[in-house]
Order: structure tokens, then sequence, then C-alpha cells
């Protein structure tokens, strides 16, 4: 076997033209097919990113005045699409104003419930009695940071004094995660503020007048959900909207446009690479097959010699293999260029990201090996060819 293979790559090397000819067929229809796969990667792994970047894309939000109680949290946070769920208070009393503690400056801002397994908080962080999150703008506004006490403000028309909630500051959002000035804490902080708005008493803040707590009846206006994914999205909207009879919102056919988009750009890039690798695979079978019979002579004559036999097989299928490792380096490095030529040419600011062209280390095996297996395949019927070969026979033709 090592000296057919050592026969079978001179062979190749002193027929230059034959081997160029096999890699440049095999580069010839991988390297747009991997430009293709590779845009594809980019482009949907980008929009992916930005999706996933934004919180928002998984949540949904319950509309209209139905009421919920804290079973129904529970419920819903044992769906197996849920990621993380809130209840939510009525949302006329969201608006507080926010100051920082004991200083002058007072801004608006939207409270928001939030708590452990919120896609918005870092991972991890669990909001506790008296902590909060906010955002990157109100953190600028009224230059606060991390560590620092806000006091969250409200006012009622029939309340003789305001509400006033301190609370700590434990990490400001990044801009990307928050968008205008907002707070984040748990509902408890929110249930605070409605049963206040409610004209309910509140000793501990010093608001004595109002009716006693005791009496009110935990009860909220919504729920503010996430999926697990964005493939869990609509599957989770929909359960919502049947169990509870509710309205929603959410971002669902931005999501389910660019999953739909991943799949016809699969269906696309699968269709294309069909019909090449039937146009490749009858190209190379007729190639290896049109070298077969243009050496019967040689391989006759070693067949003769005792140095192939039953092995002869063996001389169509190491060109082939040997062809395919050529062009496989061949086609990744014209797919190197051509990644930078389009990345200069659309100027879509992925370089950062990993660029508008983008095959991974994992994909490129693959695709390596189901190269490496096809050009193999491809080669079998040269091969039969080549095991086929009577020696006398084609002397005898020789001859005659």
């Amino acid at each position: 076997m090592f000296l057919i293979a050592k026969l079978a790559l001179k062979d190749l090397t002193f027929q230059k033209v034959h081997l160029i000819c096999n890699v440049a067929v095999l580069a010839g229809v991988l390297v747009p097919l991997l430009v293709l796969f590779g845009v594809k990667n980019g482009v949907y792994d980008a929009l992916i990113g930005q999706l996933l970047s934004n919180p928002r894309s998984l949540q949904i939000d319950t509309s209209g005045n139905t009421e919920f109680l804290a079973a129904d949290a529970d419920e819903v946070r044992g769906w197996a699409e849920t990621g993380f769920v809130t209840l939510k208070t009525r949302s006329q009393f969201d608006f507080v104003n926010v100051r920082r503690k004991d200083g002058r400056q007072k801004r608006d801002a939207i409270l928001i419930p939030s708590g452990l397994g919120d896609p918005n908080l870092p991972e991890g962080l669990a909001l506790g009695d008296g902590q909060a999150v906010i955002s990157a703008s109100l953190a600028e506004q009224l230059d606060i940071a991390q560590g620092d006490m806000i006091d969250i403000i409200t006012q009622a028309e029939d309340r003789p004094r305001q509400l006033l909630v301190s609370l700590k500051v434990v990490t400001v959002l990044p801009v990307e995660r928050s968008s205008g000035r907002s707070v984040l804490a748990d509902i408890a902080v929110l249930d605070l503020v409605e049963a206040f708005y409610d004209a309910y008493a509140l000793p501990e803040y010093g608001i004595t007048q109002g009716k006693p707590l005791s009496q009110r009846a935990a009860s909220f206006e919504g729920l503010r959900v996430y999926a697990n994914d964005l493939t869990q999205l609509a599957n989770l909207q929909t359960r919502l909207e049947k169990r509870f009879g509710v309205r929603t919102e959410a971002r669902t056919a931005d999501v389910q446009g660019v999953l739909n988009l991943g799949r016809n750009l699969n269906l696309a890039l699968l269709l294309t690479a069909t019909v090449a690798s039937l146009g490749l695979a009858a190209a190379l079978i007729f190639g290896f097959w049109g070298e077969v019979e243009r050496k019967r002579h040689v391989l006759a004559s070693l067949a003769l010699m005792g140095l192939g036999g039953n092995r002869l097989w063996l001389f169509p299928v190491i060109q082939a293999l040997i062809s395919a490792v050529l062009a496989i380096l061949v086609s990744f490095a014209l797919l190197w260029i051509a990644s930078g030529v389009a990345e200069q040419i659309f100027d879509t600011g992925l370089a950062t990201q990993g660029g508008l062209v983008r095959v991974s280390m994992g994909q490129a095996v693959i695709v390596s090996v189901v190269v490496f297996v096809f050009v193999g395949l491809s080669s079998l019927f040269a091969a039969r060819s080549a095991l086929r070969i009577d020696p006398a026979t084609v002397l005898r033709e020789a001859a005659t």
C-alpha cells in the first residue's frame, strides 16, 4: 500500500496539469459556497446578537385591567418557556421622582419591577430589601454611582404627605441595557407605592392617616415575563393569552422575522449546495474515471510487476484525496482574501464582531471532513474501474 501511495504521489507531481485542474474544479465550487455560508453566518449572527443584547426582545407584557395574584406568577414561572416573571402594579403609579440622597436635583423616572433572573440585570444579581438598579441616563443626570443612596418620592393630591422611600443603588445598567430614566426594584417597592396612592396608612414612612394596611388585598394589574430564548417567545406569548385571557405586547414579529430569515437562508444555502454538489460530483467522477482509462497501460504494467494487484483501486483514490487536501487549503485561503475584500467594500462594521464573512474553526473542520469524504466517494467509480483492469487484455490490445 505504501508503494502504491508513493507511485500515486509521484504521478501527480509529474502530471501537474491534472492536479491543477482537479484543485481548480473543487475550489471553484467550494469557495463560492463558503462565502455564502460565511455571509449567512456573519449577517444572521449579527442580527441575533442585536436581539439578544436587548433583553426587551424576550419581554412580554400583559395589558388591560386583569387581576393577577402571586399564585399566577408562580404558575407562569413553572412553565418551561419562561425565563423570568414578576408581577406588575397599575401603570399609572409607575412614575416617580428620584434624587440622590440629601440631594436637591430631581428627575422623573419609571419604576420597574425586577428581581433575580431578570435579563436586564447582571447575571446572579438579586435585589434585596432597600436595593435598586438604575439606568445609565438617570445615573448621569443625577451624578449617581454604585453604592449611593437614592430617594424615591411620590405625591398624591389627596395625601397630606409625600411618600419617600430610600434605596441603595447596587449597580448602574449600561446604556445598551436601558433607555431613558428608570429604576428597577423589587415588586414590594412598587406595591408600597400603589398602597400609598390607594390611601392606606404607612406608619413606617411617617404616613399615619389612611386605611389600615392589613385590610389591603394583594392583587396586581399584570405580569412582566421574559422567555427563555428567542425561539420560545411566540409560544410563551400565545400560552399567556390563552391561559389568562389577556392581551400581551411583545416584539414577536421582529423576532420571528429574524428566525424565519435564518431558516430561509439555510434552505437557500442547502439548495445551492445540493445543485453545486451534483455538478461537482459528475465532474469529479468522470475526471477520475478518465484518468484511470488514460493510464490503463501503466496500471496494467504495475499489476504484472506485482506492484498493484488487487490494490490498484487505491491509486485513483489516493490521488483524489491529495487533490481534496490541496483544494481545501486553497479554498480557505481564497475565503480569507474574499472576506477581507467584502468587509472593505460593504463597510458593514461587523469586523469587530467577527466579520461580514464568518466561518468558525469547528465549521471549517466539518466542511473539510465533508469535502474529504465527498471526493473520496466520487473517486470510487474510478477505483472500481482500476480494480477491473485485466493486465493480459490491456497488453494484448496494445500489441494489436
